[in-house]
């Protein structure tokens, strides 16, 4: 059995490497739905001696199908948002320790101690559903924080803005991590001027205004705060790890998840650093679900394990992953 021990303590990319592929091992043996996807391939572990050569599972297999390699009882179903009317993803959680853990180790490697912080939270297409997991962490950091300020706002922007300002005067170290259309609302109400804060956008118009590219919402946004930078998050349902942008749309990973990139046109084949192709992540704390999974983003990697998204495949763009769509 592979410890989370192993996972959250990766020191350098060869260890990551050798536990990936264990995990491949083991995710072949335990996973039927993955499994089922590599005999398709003809991929077997004793032919996969590099990460390059590990099969991705397409994401749009946990619409379809329960990807788990863990016969131990679901603790927790997580749920993609989805437009009206189409299917939604679930990520069937079956050890909820984990996923904290990761979200806690992933938050305190880019910031620090979560102690130190305010967490205000504007996420309110997220909190008017239910099973979304990133809910369940933010919830989970103002719980952690221990700070009484902290927490969620929804429609209430002016009480939002009146905690903000009070806290920059106070001189308090404060996380404002929200979605992009709700940021962009308040700062089209509000004027801030922050200097102890960190403004985190999680991404996502989601239908309620116009779609922008990044660079022209972080220049809005960086305008609206007052501040010089805007964070990212970046994180999906179909996960159990985050990366991090502290400006500029650049990504960092935690130790224990990486990027690579694959050829549009042929999805075994991963591309090197400063190509655009499909996001392929290697998460692995994913351990009791699937941990090498091919999303629909497109994106570039750059040489020290840094990414950049650029967009979203058309579904008419997924080439090579659709060998069983059941």
């Amino acid at each position: 059995m592979i410890s989370t021990d192993a996972i959250f303590n990766i020191k350098n990319n060869a260890e990551f490497e050798v536990l990936a592929l264990d995990i491949f091992r083991f995710q072949f043996e335990n996973n039927g739905v993955y499994r089922s996807f590599c005999d398709l391939l003809y991929k077997h572990p004793s032919d996969i001696k590099s990460l390059t050569e590990i099969p991705f599972l397409p994401i749009q297999f946990f619409k379809t199908h329960d990807v788990l390699s863990s016969r131990a009882k679901v603790e927790k179903i997580f749920t993609s948002s989805g437009t009206t009317g189409s299917t939604t993803s679930k990520h069937q959680v079956t050890n909820l320790s984990i996923y904290k853990e990761s979200y806690l180790k992933g938050f305190a490697h880019f910031y620090g101690n979560i102690e130190d912080y305010v967490v205000l939270a504007l996420l309110p297409s997220y909190l008017e559903r239910d099973g979304s997991s990133l809910i369940y962490m933010v919830d989970d950091l103002i719980q952690k924080s221990k700070h009484p300020e902290s927490g969620f706002y929804l429609n209430n922007l002016q009480d939002l803005a009146k905690t903000l300002n009070m806290l920059e005067a106070k001189g308090q170290k404060t996380l404002l991590i929200g979605v992009s259309f709700a940021l962009l609302d308040l700062v089209e109400q509000f004027q801030f001027s922050l200097k102890h804060s960190i403004v985190m956008e999680t991404g996502g118009m989601k239908g309620r205004r116009k779609e922008i590219i990044r660079q022209e919402l972080h220049d809005v946004l960086k305008k609206g705060f007052g501040v010089s930078q805007i964070h990212s998050e970046y994180g999906m349902t179909e996960l159990l790890s985050q990366a991090y942008s502290k400006g500029n749309g650049v990504f960092e990973c935690a130790p224990w998840m990486k990027i690579l990139t694959r050829d549009t046109e042929d999805a075994l084949t991963v591309l090197p650093p400063n190509k655009t192709g499909g996001i392929n992540i290697i998460d692995l704390a994913n351990i009791n679900s699937c941990a090498f999974i091919a999303t629909q983003d497109l994106g570039k990697t750059s040489e020290n394990n840094q990414f950049e998204i650029i967009g979203r495949f058309d579904n008419s763009d997924i080439r090579g992953c659709n060998l069983m769509a059941l």
